[in-house]
């Protein structure tokens, strides 16, 4: 275990890449964005965080496994701030958790449609599918396993998959 006195903020920023989003295990914190801001002051971590959407669920959870990752790795204070503006989008999710979503089998936000008409969106986008890359697709309800995904299906292999939705 470091001792406090040789973590730096970017020695956090490390740590926090082994903290992964419960819903979507594949992903860490900082595949999907939601860490805006790490401050070490003191010997006391700050960090600032942005749920995917307000009142996800998983944020408590991801609260938890922040401070258990400091904490396991010589902190003695921890501290965890979440702010809803700027909203989190999904601008903010880096082009590897992109990449690791779609190898897990989740249709990656699409780039083209980061600002949406919400009936656009609904009715008109089109998703690649992630077993066979076709885009040949049709979603089956706005509803996927979690709020912050739609659940669609390929028309040329036939499988079902999660999209998660841009905003």
């Amino acid at each position: 275990m470091a001792s406090v006195t040789d973590i730096s903020t970017a020695h956090v920023w490390d740590l926090l890449e082994a903290v992964t989003d419960p819903e979507v295990p594949v992903l860490s914190i900082l595949d999907l964005g939601i860490v805006r801001d790490v401050k070490v002051e003191n010997n006391h971590a700050h960090i600032v965080i942005t749920p995917t959407y307000s009142g996800c669920p998983a944020m408590d959870v991801i609260s938890m496994s922040i401070r258990m990752q400091l904490l396991s790795n010589g902190f003695k204070e921890v501290s965890i701030t979440q702010v809803l503006s700027p909203a989190w989008t999904t601008d903010w999710m880096t082009e590897a958790g992109k990449e690791k979503l779609r190898a897990y089998g989740i249709a990656p936000p699409n780039p083209t449609q980061q600002v949406c008409n919400t009936k656009l969106f609904a009715d008109d986008e089109a998703v690649q599918c992630p077993h066979c890359n076709s885009w040949n697709t049709r979603r089956l309800s706005e509803f996927g396993s979690t709020a912050c995904k739609s659940l669609f299906q390929c028309n040329d292999c036939h499988e079902p998959f999660d999209y998660f939705k841009c905003h």
